[in-house]
């Protein structure tokens, strides 16, 4: 037995062996991705074989380290439940490839699975939950924990060894199509969620490779992939805080982003992928890259090997669809990079496979067990829908509507009967059964209660579209209708047609069918085609209007504020969001949703996060104020009384203090209370936000139940990043602010003394 095939021997030191034996070649075979994997077989029946590309590349390198997307399904991949992998099938083609490549390595070494978890596996029976968006919406880290669990569990029995997470991005932008794979606008907020998604999918012992790193979320006004025109302060204090969190929580890789950052691009960004994550945060993972973005740095060296080198010497340490990277060995003879570093980059993608025992163990058992982890069966994923709902107007108590007496309901709007719109971008085919749309959530919770509602559907006008005969239904319903519900908004459904890059990024669109997803990028942000119309026109009946928005970022509000009596804020909530909504409205359950991200009146406003400079007035013009519905916002259906219990007055290191408050439910209905704590420092060494989160719990009251909840102020959200760029703590007055739904319920200040 040699050294690297002993059990008992460190991870480390069988990958130190095994490297002694290799050549550079097979080497660099460890650090390409290059395959497609959904383009490598073909299936005839339960039966697949693989395409003579795979095969060559397997001879090349003697091997492969990763393949990306065997699973993957979608109009990107032209998979479906005919062409694709489902049921035992899906382990078995995996088990093909493993087998065969590790016949075709001299020394036996097995390949990586890698696939795309954005909200779930994107793979035929495919655990999803909401988008990001809507997870944050959520507030409750640990439910999101509990439902990545099961998709980690599913995505294991399958095989995977590497989860391609979205959980990096900060929203600053929703212009930017990718504004659903974000969890927040907050980075702490967004730090809670990442840590969540990350420790649920690796408790099940799948490893997750965060995405993306870093600054994506900033843009130059909304466009995809562009730049992040920011310094270093604005990195620290809004893009690395998730990083930090996803390395705390023991990522094993992470994924460079497409963007540069003042000038830099992340991929060729030894700052950022060295001496701020191994040397400042202790990552000892490996860094993958962003699909083609390596070869996307001829823009910079005008040499595909060359940009393959500076890729590697930067911190790159695994390509992913590019060339460069496996054209490394001519880098080495012309002298742009060394094997040295080669080594080190092949090291801990060996080091990643020993760890995970695919030595010992390198296939799955071949059965469809995996198509188990659904919603239905799993009351995880549907609580998360649930939770993300956001109330964000209710006139006159509008909600919940009353079931068990006689009302007529006439339901409209392009997203009421669509499921696909529930679902967000990388998304693969569902089966119809396994999910509802707001329409059979309606109608299922009506039959199941006995109740007496009459539900009349019209769909009133399409997402783009003009329909005249359309809206001229609705209108002829709502005449004889005692309330409205509105289900308006877009999607970022690939299913209507479209071509895509090389990236699956979107490149154009037969017709208009998708105003959200990767590579949708708007510079408006109104409801598209004629829903407000839609909406003005129904306004006209005077009947009470209840607006639900499904939606994949942010959408302008002062007009659909104006024409609706109530509004629920649904980003894209998943398979289950119909039902969710259903009993939203109906009152089964109580709105727990509040805002992740600030909602604009008008584009104009744009940026609209809350937390801003002190240093200036943001968002306030001659013509407009900020808008009414900022993060942090929304309703439910009761009323809570907070009272102060305990606050600090002053401190000497900033460690240990907390903010106590009393919360009562002084309603007649059961709810969460979402207490937020923010902090806004009045002195300190360079400038401030106006506020920042730092603190929050999710606590279920009973009515009349009080409960005494303390916020804990991490002791990093006390510091400041100082002209040299150094965390520190200067002394001064700080002013905290206890809030809940949007409002400021109570409010103080301490002093941190000097050292």
């Amino acid at each position: 037995m040699e050294r690297y095939q002993d059990p008992a021997l460190s991870p480390g030191e069988r990958a130190a062996d095994l490297l002694g034996r290799m050549t550079l070649r097979e080497k660099i075979g460890q650090l390409t991705q290059r395959l497609y994997g959904f383009a490598i077989y073909e299936r005839r029946g339960q039966e697949v074989s693989f395409t003579e590309e795979f095969r060559r590349e397997v001879e090349r390198f003697g091997g492969l380290g990763a393949l990306y997307g065997l699973y993957r399904a979608d109009p990107w991949s032209g998979r479906d439940f005919s062409t694709g992998l489902d049921g035992a099938l899906a382990p078995k083609a995996r088990n093909q490839v493993q087998r065969y490549v590790l016949e075709h390595s001299r020394l036996g070494i097995p390949v990586l699975m890698s696939t795309e978890c954005p909200h779930g596996h994107q793979a035929l029976d495919g655990c999803l939950l909401p988008v990001n968006l809507a997870a944050g919406a959520s507030w409750s880290p640990g439910l999101l924990e509990e439902a990545a669990r099961i998709a980690g569990r599913q995505l294991r029995e399958m095989g995977v060894d590497l989860a391609l997470a979205s959980c990096l991005d900060v929203l600053r932008d929703p212009r930017w199509g990718r504004s659903e794979e974000c969890f927040s606008e907050d980075p702490f907020l967004a730090s809670r969620m990442a840590r969540a998604v990350i420790r649920g999918i690796q408790s099940e012992g799948v490893d997750v490779v965060a995405k993306h790193l870093c600054g994506q979320g900033e843009t130059t006004g909304g466009v995809n992939a562009s730049a992040a025109r920011i310094g270093w302060r604005e990195l620290r204090e809004i893009h690395l805080p998730p990083v930090k969190a996803a390395v705390e929580a023991g990522a094993a890789s992470f994924m460079a982003a497409y963007n540069e950052i003042d000038g830099v691009y992340c991929h060729a960004n030894p700052a950022l992928l060295r001496d701020v994550l191994r040397d400042e945060y202790g990552f000892d993972g490996f860094v993958m890259s962003d699909g083609v973005a390596i070869d996307q740095l001829d823009a910079v060296t005008g040499d595909r090997v060359a940009s393959g080198a500076l890729a590697l010497n930067a911190g790159v340490d695994m390509g992913l669809w590019d060339t460069a990277f496996g054209r490394l060995e001519e880098a080495v003879e012309r002298g742009l990079t060394d094997e040295k570093r080669i080594n080190e980059a092949a090291g801990r993608i060996l080091e990643l496979k020993f760890r995970r025992g695919l030595f010992e163990e390198p296939f799955v058992p071949e059965n469809d067990q995996w198509r188990g982890y659904t919603a239905e069966n799993y009351p995880q994923v549907k609580r998360l829908a649930e939770e993300s709902i956001v109330l964000l107007r209710n006139s006159g108590n509008l909600l919940p509507l009353d079931g068990g007496k006689p009302l007529r309901v006439l339901l409209t709007g392009p997203s009421a009967d669509d499921l696909y719109a529930q679902l967000g971008d990388y998304t693969p085919p569902v089966r119809p059964e396994t999910g509802a749309t707001v329409r059979q959530g309606l109608e299922r919770w009506i039959q199941a209660n006995g109740s007496p509602v009459e539900l009349t559907c019209r769909p009133g006008c399409s997402r783009f579209g003009s329909e005249p005969d359309q809206m001229a239904q609705a209108e002829q319903a709502a005449r004889d209708a005692d309330v409205i519900i509105a289900v308006l908004g877009g999607t970022s459904s690939r299913f209507d047609g479209g071509r895509f890059k090389d990236n699956g990024a979107l490149e154009d669109q037969e017709r208009i069918a998708m105003d959200c997803g990767e590579n949708v990028d708007t510079a408006l942000l109104r409801l598209p085609g004629q829903q407000l119309e839609l909406l003005w026109r129904l306004k006209n009946y005077g009947k009470p209007v209840i607006t639900v928005l499904i939606q994949g970022r942010p959408y302008e509000m002062s007009e659909i504020d104006e024409q609706s009596d109530a509004i629920l804020c649904c980003f894209y909530p998943g398979l289950t969001g119909g039902e969710a909504a259903a009993k939203v409205i109906f009152g089964d359950v109580a709105p727990a949703g509040r805002l992740p991200v600030s909602l604009p009146d008008h584009a104009g406003q744009l940026p609209t996060y809350y937390n801003y400079k002190d240093s200036y007035q943001g968002g306030r013009y001659y013509d407009a104020d900020r808008p009414a519905y900022t993060f942090g916002c929304g309703l439910t259906y009761t009323r809570f009384a907070y009272a102060l219990a305990d606050a600090p007055v002053s401190a000497e290191s900033g460690e240990g203090l907390a903010v106590t408050v009393s919360v009562r439910n002084a309603g007649d209905r059961a709810a969460y209370a979402v207490p937020q704590l923010y902090l806004h420092r009045t002195q300190g060494v360079v400038t401030s936000r106006v506020r920042a989160l730092c603190a929050f719990r999710k606590v279920w009251l009973e009515p009349g139940q009080e409960a005494e909840v303390c916020l804990e102020i991490p002791g990093e959200c006390l510091r400041q990043w100082g002209p040299d760029l150094r965390a520190i703590l200067p002394p001064g007055k700080i002013e905290w602010f206890v809030c809940e739904g949007g409002e400021t319920l109570l409010s103080g200040e301490f002093r941190i003394a000097g050292q």
